[in-house]
């Protein structure tokens, strides 16, 4: 229990206001007080969860599956030793560390399977559970467009987009509410996971009370509106929006989803979540939104709310100035030397959706889907940077592997555990009775960890910065 969580007393007047008649202020505070269930998503842009589940039975972790994601489980391991972080499945990127009420965000934005979403925003995205969440659905196909407005999580964002295996995706580092005049009707899906209070959050941090006041609930709320509105007027006609907090005040959650509804009548259409899983209906809305306490399904406070656009809306003019694109599209025989070349060197093939650009010698791949907005919004990072050129063809990056090879080519080298603890802190590996030359896709069991390149008998480690490790490894 979390003997230290201070619950303001206005905000427990505030919530004993609009607390459902089925709920009690003791079940609200005690669970409060309780520590958080840790959860998993399966990323089955690596691993089925078939697979998964039967890897976590042999490590023995038990796992309870969360109702409303078919690949989230609630999670009980043995982490005194190893955290579940430093998992070898963790850095792998067969999982991600999610807390189970934000999987519901995206499991409402792909409830429908009617809906096909080719281009998807989330507007707020660090650092990155739903982001790497939506790309698994959209089955790293389409673009999914990943925007953080602090510029220090763009980083921990790329990270785990990297670590996930993602190529579909292209960050951005701006205030949400540009997007409605930058990007007019450009996606056929919106999701905001908007910045809140953070009400809903306490049993995971118990000082996220610790300056709450009803006026920055209403000042935040403000912000909430504005946003909402950029990300409706992002969204394509026919397209869906969904709005989510980690909170529970009604001015920051139902509040601004009806500001949207009366500044666009009847554009705006609610779609009810009743049916996104057995027992929704205990939190529903008359709206049908989501709105969660945590005592109901035992996770974090949350709200879902599901809109779809019935009719266009107008767009707030802007006045772009994105100086020079500093990429070229390569032409069809720089695409056709690249995709044979890695073929011949790594046995690894191109997906047939994105294509090959150029910036001052290195070579990227950007899905195509991408294109209608590469001149319209300025981007910190697209796609997958693929290969430095140099005189003797390319020299291939770490994203070729873990977003492009399955592991079962020819060119791979398999790690013992030593070498992979070595590999995953930096540093040079050398397989015991194996050499080789040039580069390679380095594995460990069955799973993509890296791109390596020979020096006689030693693989020279090629793993970003970023995702290097110092200790208590598998």
């Amino acid at each position: 229990m979390h003997s230290n969580i201070s619950l303001p007393e206005e905000f427990l007047t505030t919530i004993a206001d609009i607390l459902p008649a089925s709920h009690n202020m003791e079940d609200f505070i005690a669970a409060c007080q309780r520590p958080l269930r840790k959860s998993v998503r399966v990323n089955t842009l690596k691993i089925s969860v078939e697979e998964f589940q039967q890897r976590a039975s042999e490590k023995g972790w038990a796992l309870e599956p969360v109702p409303w994601c078919e690949t989230g489980f609630w999670i009980e391991a043995d982490e005194s030793e190893v955290p579940l972080g430093n998992t070898a499945e963790h850095m792998a990127g067969l999982f991600y560390i999610q807390e189970a009420s934000s999987m519901m965000p995206v499991s409402a934005l792909f409830m429908d399977e009617a809906d096909a979403f080719h281009s998807v925003l989330d507007m707020a995205a660090a650092p990155g559970s739903k982001t790497t969440q939506m790309a698994a659905l959209m089955h790293n196909q389409g673009v999914l467009v990943a925007n953080e407005f602090s510029a220090s999580r763009v980083k921990v964002l790329h990270a785990n987009i990297e670590r996930c295996g993602i190529r579909n995706a292209a960050l951005s580092n701006f205030d949400g509410r540009v997007f409605g005049g930058w990007l007019p009707e450009q996606f056929d899906a919106v999701l905001i996971d908007a910045p809140c209070s953070g009400e809903g959050t306490i049993r995971k941090d118990p000082d996220a009370m610790k300056n709450w006041s009803k006026e920055s609930v209403l000042s935040i709320a403000d912000t909430q509106k504005d946003l909402i509105e950029s990300a409706f007027q992002a969204l394509k006609v026919g397209g869906v929006l969904v709005y989510s907090t980690c909170t529970l005040s009604c001015e920051e959650n139902q509040q601004v989803c009806w500001h949207l509804k009366n500044t666009y009548g009847d554009a705006v259409s609610f779609e009810r979540l009743d049916s996104l899983f057995t027992d929704a209906d205990k939190a529903i809305t008359e709206e049908g939104f989501l709105h969660i306490f945590p005592q109901v399904y035992d996770c974090e406070g949350f709200f879902v709310a599901r809109m779809r656009k019935l009719a266009a809306v107008a767009a707030p003019p802007v006045k772009k100035r994105l100086g020079k694109f500093p990429f070229e599209k390569a032409s069809n025989k720089i695409q056709a030397d690249v995709e044979k070349q890695l073929q011949t060197t790594l046995g690894i093939f191109l997906p047939a959706d994105s294509s090959i650009w150029l910036r001052d010698g290195d070579v990227w791949l950007f899905p195509n889907a991408l294109e209608p907005m590469l001149g319209e919004l300025r981007f910190s990072r697209m796609g997958i940077k693929i290969a430095e050129t140099h005189k003797k063809g390319y020299r291939w990056q770490h994203q070729v592997a873990t977003a492009l090879a399955t592991g079962q080519e020819t060119r791979c080298v398999e790690l013992s555990v030593e070498d992979a603890r070595e590999w995953y802190m930096g540093r040079d590996v050398r397989p015991q009775g194996q050499s080789g030359q040039g580069e390679v896709i380095v594995r460990y069991g069955n799973d993509v960890i890296g791109l390596g390149k020979w020096v006689g008998n030693r693989v020279k480690n090629g793993l970003p910065r970023e995702l290097v490790r110092d200790k208590n490894l598998f």
